[in-house]
Order: C-alpha cells, then structure tokens, then sequence
C-alpha cells in the first residue's frame, strides 16, 4: 500500500507533467521517463503499461506523442488512485484499470496494442531482504516472475507491435530468456544505461517487436551523468538526458 504521509506533487518534463507520488516509499523517477521515451509510439497508436504505479510513464508517455491511447494498469488500490487523480489533473485521458496483470479484466484481455510497456520490481527476493517500508517492497520486491511479464504482455501485443522494459542489467539474461522462449519475439535492441562514462551499465532498455526477424542488437551505453563524478552541487545530466527529461525528446536509439 501507499504511505500515509500526504502525496507530493513531482514535476516531469519539464513540468509538462504534474505528478502526486508516496512522499515516503517507492517513488517513479529518470527511469520512469526513459521508459516513456524509449516507446516508438505514434499518434493513433495504442499502449499499455503493466505495474503503472501513480501513472508516471503513461502521462510522459501521453504527453510527447498526442493522439496515442493509454491504458494503465496498477493492482495497489492507493497507487491506482494516485494514477486517476495524476490523469485526470493532467487532462491526459489514461485509461486506469485496477487490477493484478495476472487476472486483467475482460475488457483489456478482448484487446490487442501497438505498444506493452513495463517497469518490473527491480529485485529477485529469493536473492535478498525485503525493504521494511511496504509500499517500497511492493513496488520494488518481484512477486510476479519475469515470464509471467513478458507473457502476458506478449498475448497483449498485437502482430508486429512493440514491447519496451526497463530493468536492472543483471536480470537482462532472464529476460532475454523470457522474451525468446516465452514471448515469440523477434531479435531484441539491448541498450544499457550507465551512470557515468566508463561505469559498468546499472540497469537497460530492451525493446523487441513481436513477431520481427531482425537480428539482436547491444547498442553503445547511454550515459546519464558528464564527468567522471559527481564534483559539485546541482545536476549533470548530460545534454541527452537533460533534453529526454526536460523537453520530452524521444529515445530513438533503440529503433
């Protein structure tokens, strides 16, 4: 569930977006937007994100490309509240369904999407301890095996549509894994994320098309912050961060 502290309100792209997030717990940030970016949607598409939280990588993902229909869904009744309330004050027009990816609804199984996109809980809790903050552990703890994701957002998928995940670099193998024997997915586009030139990729954005033929890809890394460290006060995104995160410009490398 959601912390009883009072939501807070974050701005993205911007301040294009605005967002009411958990002022404590789990809380939807750059990977969120990268995620939102990285999606090559266009206007008339359709699009649905699973695990959506407050609804911080739909509304991104609404606002740069107008005309796209959004379906979000979000199990936890306090983020999927959060996720109306952001929409609705946004005048993005998501379509909110509260429910497990297990067991959608009737009315998202009877569809077919241009896009599926997720952020999955970053970590494999039979590896390690669960946060003591509840709604961080939900948000952050996999319940759900990774196939189950790529499985159910395969089925969601229409021929020839696209599916774009964010996760950690170390769960790339299982995903790919998911993505070939589970999904029906053409050659995947890896592209991993690192926080600094010369740093070892923390986490990726891995795109497929299902049903492609194209060959697997491992783009050059995407670098977040300049320099070698963090030296001073205020951020260093670099210039392709700072234009994705601020302006809304699109993550076209992975195409």
């Amino acid at each position: 569930m959601v912390s009883s502290i009072e939501p807070r309100c974050d701005g993205f792209l911007g301040g294009r977006v605005q967002a009411w997030q958990p002022a404590a717990g789990y809380r939807a940030g750059v990977d969120a937007v990268l995620l939102a970016a990285a999606v090559p949607a266009r206007p008339g598409d359709t699009a649905l994100e699973l695990g959506a939280g407050a609804g911080v990588a739909s509304l991104c993902l609404a606002t740069r490309v107008p005309g796209l229909s959004v379906t979000a869904v979000e199990r936890d009744p306090a983020y999927a509240a959060l996720a109306r309330r952001n929409s609705a004050e946004n005048g993005a027009g998501l379509e909110l369904v509260e429910a497990d990816l297990t067991t959608l609804p009737e009315s998202v199984k009877a569809r077919r999407f241009t896009h599926v996109l997720f952020n999955p809980p970053y970590f494999d809790r039979t590896r390690g301890s669960a946060s003591p903050d509840e709604a961080r552990e939900v948000a952050m703890g996999e319940e759900t095996p990774m196939a189950t994701w790529v499985d159910v957002a395969a089925r969601r998928i229409a021929p020839l549509g696209w599916l774009t995940v964010i996760h950690r670099a170390e769960r790339l193998p299982e995903l790919l894994a998911a993505m070939v024997t589970r999904g029906g997915f053409g050659g995947p586009t890896v592209l991993p994320l690192a926080g600094r030139v010369g740093r070892p990729a923390s986490r990726v954005l891995v795109q497929a098309r299902k049903g492609g033929r194209a060959e697997a890809r491992l783009l050059a890394p995407l670098v977040l912050h300049r320099g070698p460290a963090h030296e001073r006060d205020g951020e260093d995104y670099t210039d392709e961060l700072r234009a994705i995160l601020r302006r809304g410009t699109s993550l076209d490398r992975l195409l």
